[in-house]
């Protein structure tokens, strides 16, 4: 019970804690990249990330429901995808770039989800900020890591109204526990045929567990947490945080310099986040 009090919070901090956990992890996933590869440090990824979350929560899969089964299963695959098609993105396009596209899949979400008239202005102030951080001028762009980014894009708006919908049937810590056994068993095969499994080294543990915790079982167990309590438009909009934190998070971690614009950007996405936090409000029960 302890852990579930320790996911007991507002949902609005939630998302922005699972936010920061995840662009932490991006860091160490850069520092592991050139060694392993994007597939087989996805694998290790989903799959310690699944280890690790089945050893603290213990799901009783024979007591799940027909109805459970039937949402956990396209949650959990969407889950891997997501992150396996994301990672096969940001091996060819910078990080930044790749969050920024990733990105307008939620932000889509929103405005097709929205029933708010205020909640356009957040959405368009978001999508401000993020055509300022996207270096749409950049030569020499991979098109098709462009195009893989997009598609993590749809797999998040996916994983968005999924989450959503299984939140409201099946208790959030195990939703995420058995979707991430079937975010494995999606993943993990690639990570076997890439072949980069081979260079593996056992003082890497270390590093891998840290990604694992901070870029999956920590920010989807908050994002569950949150999606039980906020309308999927709310939710998109709060994510556009996303490519303003990779940002902070490429100076801090990687020494990575912003120019005025970018620094624009940050403060027209965390606006359009702060004002759509404070002008919503959920009529769902406190979980």
């Amino acid at each position: 019970m302890k852990t579930r009090k320790i996911f007991d919070i507002p949902p609005f901090l939630a998302v922005l804690l699972a936010i920061v956990s995840v662009q932490g992890g991006a860091a160490i996933a850069k520092s592991i990249f050139p060694v392993l590869g994007a597939t087989t440090t996805a694998s290790l990824r989903i799959g310690l990330s699944a280890i690790f979350l089945v050893l603290m929560f213990r799901p009783n899969l024979s007591k799940l429901s027909s109805a459970q089964w039937k949402s956990v299963i396209p949650y959990g695959l969407c889950l891997g995808a997501m992150n396996l098609v994301f990672y096969l993105a940001i091996e060819r396009i910078p990080v930044g770039l790749g969050v920024t596209l990733e990105f307008i899949g939620p932000l889509v979400l929103a405005v097709v989800t929205s029933k708010r008239s205020a909640d356009y202005l957040w959405i368009v102030l978001a999508a401000g900020g993020i055509a300022l951080i996207a270096p749409w001028n950049a030569e020499n762009i991979d098109p098709v890591g462009a195009l893989l980014a997009l598609l993590a894009g749809g797999f998040w708006a996916g994983y968005i109204l999924l989450g959503g919908s299984i939140s409201k049937i099946m208790d959030g810590t195990q939703a995420v526990t058995v979707g991430m056994i079937f975010a494995s068993a999606l993943v993990i095969p690639f990570g076997f045929l890439s072949g980069g499994f081979q260079n593996f080294r056992p003082e890497m543990f270390v590093a891998v567990s840290a990604l694992a915790l901070l870029s999956s079982a920590i920010p989807f167990l908050l994002e569950m947490k949150a999606l039980k309590l906020l309308p999927a438009s709310t939710f998109s909009i709060l994510m556009s945080m996303e490519p303003a934190v990779a940002a902070l998070s490429a100076l801090v971690f990687l020494g990575e310099h912003l120019v005025l614009t970018e620094w624009i950007a940050i403060l027209l996405v965390t606006f359009a986040s702060v004002g759509a936090a404070l002008g919503k409000r959920t009529n769902a029960p406190p979980g």
